[in-house]
């Protein structure tokens, strides 16, 4: 793929659709797009002759590198109703960052694009299923301590890497079960999303710096067209979504969309079985 090849109307236009699309789902349905956004950018980057173990490993990449941009609008608006629970996201946050760095700089690069695309696959298929059932963990017990929160954020951090997702399919459900407010949960989710994606990005940026072969507009394993293109129409279109959620019927939203995850999944582990 050379420099002309970036600047394909049709492509910019199918990476523009794509940054609408889900933007509006991520203010919609409160999820974060990297679960769209991985499957459609492997396709994308596949039809235009970038290895399928290579197109995997930069989708993931470059949906978590779109993070950094939609969490900062989605933390500003949680912030003003004071909703963010700073004090968790202190605990959190240096696990997370140890997690997702061991996650990208580390196995991410050191696994394949095909295992990964299954490891994906199998995540989104459990996510799906939450999402589908509507189920929500009965609250038991309090945050554990400094420690446990650490470990609790590398976990979440170290799965968040593997997949490209900001962690809120991990993050939301633990806190919820720790008695946090499922409204403080989400506003909290969508501030460790910050520190997930700077992480992990810089985790990507350095462990892609020695890969042979990779196209051109590539920045370790990020792939900057679709990074600026879907970042810039994401933040666009999620106030639309956040504004649509109060008239739509978002119980029935969230199962309709848990069916297309199921179908991108097995599109992902389709991928990953067939490398």
């Amino acid at each position: 793929m050379n420099f002309a090849a970036l600047l394909d109307p049709f492509l910019i236009a199918e990476l523009a659709a794509l940054g609408l699309g889900t933007g509006f789902l991520a203010g919609l349905l409160g999820i974060g797009g990297g679960m769209l956004m991985v499957p459609f950018i492997t396709v994308i980057m596949s039809q235009r002759g970038v290895p399928a173990d290579l197109a995997v490993k930069m989708a993931i990449a470059t949906s978590m590198a779109t993070i950094i941009f939609t969490s900062v609008s989605s933390v500003r608006a949680h912030h003003k109703r004071g909703a963010v629970r700073w004090d968790i996201v202190q605990r959190l946050a240096p696990g997370i960052v140890v997690g997702s760095l061991a996650g990208s700089l580390g196995v991410f690069a050191l696994l394949k694009g095909t295992a990964l695309a299954i490891f994906f696959a199998l995540f989104v298929g459990f996510s799906a299923t939450q999402m589908f059932l509507d189920k929500k963990p009965k609250p038991t017990r309090q945050m554990p301590g400094t420690g446990g929160q650490l470990a609790a954020g590398g976990t979440i951090g170290f799965i968040s890497g593997l997949v490209g997702a900001g962690g809120g399919f991990i993050s939301v459900p633990f806190m919820t079960w720790c008695n946090v407010a499922i409204h403080n949960a989400v506003a909290t989710s969508a501030a460790l999303g910050f520190p997930i994606a700077v992480a992990n990005v810089l985790g990507y940026v350095l462990s892609g710096q020695s890969v042979q072969g990779l196209p051109a507009g590539a920045f370790g394993y990020i792939w900057l067209p679709a990074l600026v293109v879907i970042a810039a129409c994401s933040v666009l279109t999620a106030p639309l979504g956040a504004k649509a959620a109060h008239s739509l019927p978002v119980k029935k939203l969230k199962r309709v969309f848990a069916s297309i995850l199921y179908l991108l999944a097995a599109y992902m582990l389709w991928k990953g079985l067939r490398g």
